[in-house]
């Protein structure tokens, strides 16, 4: 008998494992009626929004709960219509085999595993954002998804929001002229305190770190490191640059028809230096995209003024106009052209520049309309794709590309580099240094499946 190592054998088991899930999951939910059994991983404060979404669908049945703090448990249980099974270890409620999907909002660190072994189970998926923390495991799950034929949503509300596509369609049919630049803002007044500064010390005794940790580097507990502010600390998340910026390159980049920048620079820091974050309350980022389009996403943590001349998070500015984006609606506001050769100034071309002058006038027209981004719409069509088997409205691929132009930016400014990115072979082509820091590094035993 040929040899066969435990490796190709779990490969192999899973291979046909997920082929006879994927079958008996899609005969499950066949019937446009029936309701998609779903389980929840991930029940803290992200999880236990997109919970409620779900549970508003008739067609949604919830029937198991994950989460390593009981008290989450607990509470998310007791929302639930009858009596959801209740697990601490997320690969538990996995081997249920009368699951159709599962939600996945566990802190970032923790998405790739999780939703890899998923697929590998035979469920479909909803995953919030980002996607991940290495881009690496953005590219292994987007195979996943594809090799286990699952629909998979990553959680980028506003791809499913009406007033968010037709502004990205007025853009990218030209409403507003060749857009040059788009500016993005996360601005909030954190200061003086920030998420505080507390000690390292041991794990409270109902609070599991090591599960907590998982595949990320092993350090000493610090509460900061744990519910909603972990996304300050880069073993975990990358700050704000990837809790809003992810949301932002995803409208930006349906809205130029792009899907990768060509380049990337990055600077700020912890100007303010008020807490023991690791990530900048303070931050530039700087992308080329195709096209010939700059892209910046402002941070400023530590100043509450306005950003831009109206209340926007994107500002989209093309030669006829610009779009400001937020997600309460868009407003367009014309340029007003001077349609003549712009005039060189000197005394003799004064009264020709006069003349020039009073001939502006707007190309376009003004447009204001007001909409909103809500999670109950993202949650319904990602049940309608479970039951279609059609791909949604962020499929795991958009997903992975807008998350990784957030990732790359973060290395560019930890790297303290201008960096040029090859968006098909995914690797940086002017700093090898900088490619290291695309993969992820697990913690023993915790492996990226290949």
């Amino acid at each position: 008998m040929s040899s066969i190592t435990r490796r190709d054998f779990t490969k192999a088991t899973l291979t046909v494992a997920a082929t006879v899930a994927t079958a008996a999951s899609a005969d499950r939910v066949a019937g446009a009626n029936e309701r998609v059994r779903l389980g929840v991983i991930g029940i803290g404060n992200r999880g236990d929004q997109v919970l409620s979404a779900f549970l508003e669908q008739k067609d949604c049945q919830v029937v198991a709960v994950c989460d390593i703090y009981q008290p989450y448990r607990q509470y998310a249980a007791s929302r639930i219509e009858g009596t959801p099974e209740q697990f601490t270890d997320y690969r538990k409620l996995l081997d249920r085999k009368d699951l159709d999907a599962v939600m996945i909002a566990t802190p970032d660190h923790w998405h790739a595993l999780q939703m890899i072994h998923a697929c590998q189970a035979g469920k479909d998926v909803y995953v919030e954002k980002p996607a991940c923390v290495y881009v690496n495991e953005g590219r292994a799950m987007v195979k996943a998804a594809n090799d286990h034929q699952r629909i998979v949503q990553v959680g980028i509300q506003r791809m499913s929001s009406d007033f968010c596509r037709e502004a990205a369609e007025l853009i990218r049919g030209g409403a507003i002229g060749k857009v040059t630049v788009v500016r993005s803002f996360h601005v909030q007044n954190e200061w003086p305190k920030g998420i505080g500064n507390p000690p390292d010390e041991e794990a409270p005794a109902d609070f599991d770190w090591n599960a907590w940790t998982g595949p990320a580097k092993m350090r000493k507990y610090n509460k900061n490191r744990t519910f909603y502010r972990f996304r300050w600390f880069y073993d975990f998340s990358g700050g704000q640059l990837t809790n809003f910026g992810v949301h932002h390159l995803a409208q930006i980049h349906r809205s130029l028809g792009v899907d990768a920048p060509l380049a990337v620079m990055a600077m700020g820091g912890k100007f303010s230096n008020y807490d023991n974050r690791e990530v900048p309350d303070t931050m530039e980022v700087v992308w080329h995209y195709p096209g010939d389009t700059l892209v910046v996403f402002s941070q400023y943590n530590a100043n509450g003024a306005a950003p831009s001349g109206r209340p926007c998070e994107i500002e989209f500015r093309g030669t006829k106009g610009t779009l400001y984006f937020g997600t309460w609606g868009y407003e367009i506001v014309p340029e007003t052209i001077k349609l003549g050769e712009f005039m060189a100034r000197s005394p003799i071309d004064r009264e020709r520049e006069r003349h020039w002058n009073t001939g502006a006038s707007p190309q376009i027209e003004g447009k204001k309309v007001a909409g909103r981004v809500l999670d109950t719409e993202h949650a319904r069509v990602f049940l309608d794709c479970v039951k279609s088997r059609k791909q949604p409205t962020c499929d795991m691929e958009y997903g992975h590309r807008c998350t990784t132009g957030a990732l790359i930016a973060n290395i560019a400014h930890r790297t303290r580099s201008f960096l040029e990115w090859d968006a098909k072979a995914e690797m940086f082509t002017n700093n090898p240094a900088a490619n290291a820091m695309l993969r992820s590094d697990y913690r023993k035993p915790y492996e990226l499946p290949e």
